[in-house]
């Protein structure tokens, strides 16, 4: 006891001359409750920017109401509609991929270290062929630990300076990671959008898709997500030949986020933005097998960024978005870009449509559910979420209601900005019992 409160005397009598540099020291108690101790704060300013986010991210602040819940009520059975996790089994093809990427590495000839940060060369080949056609190249693709760290690393190399576009509603990401930069204002309390972002509509009145022509400003970046999240509408080859068409007339780029790509099932409507013709020199593109094959948890993705793109100054995206991902990353993991391999052979191909093909199924019967009740629904044919329209009642208050009197957990339209207020996201990622038991609980609490 004597020793440690010499040392904390030598200690607060070296730094007393720097008490001026410092915010003064509080007193707090102890968790023992016997003494009272000193807490030194930092002298290091917060990142402001932090401050103007609205709250929690969406996500954790829904499973935060759901834990809640379930302290409050520890016999409920709660059925996840909410957050869109897969939760089928990783298919057997696919899994011996991971199964091998990992058993070779006990071997003297099959341990690898550190492998290029772009990711492998065979699954970046792999990629461009199978999925694109050999539309790209295969040094543009990057291959990644997700779309969503994509999308963070993006910003980082935009900076600050840009004027970022959003659909709204929209993944929360985009508008989160634009504020972190510091690419905003402050949030504006009537509007409930931040200052600096151009907020695009999408609602059923413009069949998702922004009067581009209407937009306040021009935008530097264009995020746009196909088929959407939340609102699981794939956007049409119009709709997107009009997107590229406006990109390259402003000198726009857009972020083209294809993470659900495998759930559209009409021929008529584009998968990749780079089935438009001048988007490889208006665009970008991030994509992951989160959705493709079960890899939420896994963390595998890629970005396209085409050699043809170019800044203001003539520089290369592509060379910064490497420099990018060799500065911060040093690759995705040896033994899951082996299940990424598998996903691409003819066998995973096979098992990923069996898996989307079950998730589409929920989605169809979720629809029909609620378009059975008397809501108008969207979504759910060529994506794996149902939009419902809730006639003007506030998305969280339905939320509330849906999983205390159904103990169902789903998503507000709110959380995915203003224009997504009113509206209720489903997901289809459940096993199709769970969805077939929520039916019931809902028709019993979503009487209109």
């Amino acid at each position: 006891m004597m020793r440690e409160v010499a040392l904390l005397a030598v200690a607060l009598c070296a730094t007393s001359s720097l008490a001026f540099l410092t915010p003064p020291p509080r007193p707090v108690r102890s968790r023992c409750g016997v003494r009272d101790r000193v807490l030194q704060m930092s002298g290091v300013e917060r990142n402001p920017n932090f401050g103007k986010l609205m709250g929690g991210y969406l996500f954790p602040e829904i499973a935060r109401r759901r834990s809640a819940f379930l302290e409050a009520n520890p016999e409920a059975k709660i059925i996840s509609l909410g957050i869109g996790d897969t939760t089928q089994p990783i298919p057997p093809h696919i899994l011996s991929g991971l199964v091998h990427g990992a058993s070779k590495l006990g071997t003297p000839p099959g341990y690898s270290g550190y492998g290029p940060d772009q990711g492998v060369k065979d699954l970046r080949e792999k990629i461009a062929s199978t999925l694109y056609g050999n539309r790209i190249d295969p040094d543009d693709v990057f291959v990644s630990d997700g779309a969503k760290c994509d999308i963070g690393r993006l910003q980082v190399m935009f900076g600050k300076n840009v004027v970022t576009a959003v659909q709204d509603p929209s993944y929360p990401v985009y508008v989160d990671t634009a504020v972190i930069m510091g690419q905003t204002g402050l949030i504006n309390e009537q509007s409930r959008q931040f200052d600096g972002i151009v907020y695009m509509p999408c609602n059923p009145g413009n069949d998702f898709f922004p009067d581009l022509a209407a937009l306040p400003q021009r935008p530097d970046v264009i995020y746009f997500c196909s088929p959407n999240n939340p609102t699981g509408v794939a956007a049409t080859r119009p709709q997107l030949e009009a997107l590229v068409s406006y990109a390259r007339e402003q000198g726009s780029v857009i972020v083209f986020d294809a993470a659900y790509a495998p759930f559209i099932r009409d021929p008529s409507l584009p998968k990749s933005i780079f089935e438009i013709e001048g988007a490889l020199e208006c665009a970008i593109e991030v994509n992951s097998f989160s959705k493709y094959a079960g890899f939420t948890g896994v963390r595998l993705g890629w970005t396209v960024v085409p050699k043809q793109l170019k800044f203001r100054d003539g520089s290369s995206m592509h060379a910064d978005f490497n420099r990018m991902m060799s500065t911060t990353f040093n690759g995705a993991s040896n033994i899951v870009q082996d299940g990424g391999l598998a996903i691409l052979d003819k066998e995973g191909l096979a098992e990923i449509q069996t898996l989307i093909s079950y998730y589409l199924a929920n989605a169809a019967k979720l629809r029909a559910t609620v378009e059975a009740m008397g809501y108008k629904a969207y979504g759910g044919d060529n994506g794996p979420y149902v939009y419902v329209d809730l006639g003007g009642k506030s998305s969280w208050d339905v939320f509330s209601e849906i999983l205390e009197k159904a103990q169902i957990v789903t998503t507000p339209g709110a959380g995915f900005g203003p224009g997504g207020e009113g509206f209720l996201r489903l997901s289809a990622f459940a096993s199709k019992e769970n969805v077939d038991e929520a039916c019931e609980r809902l028709q019993k609490v979503m009487v209109k």
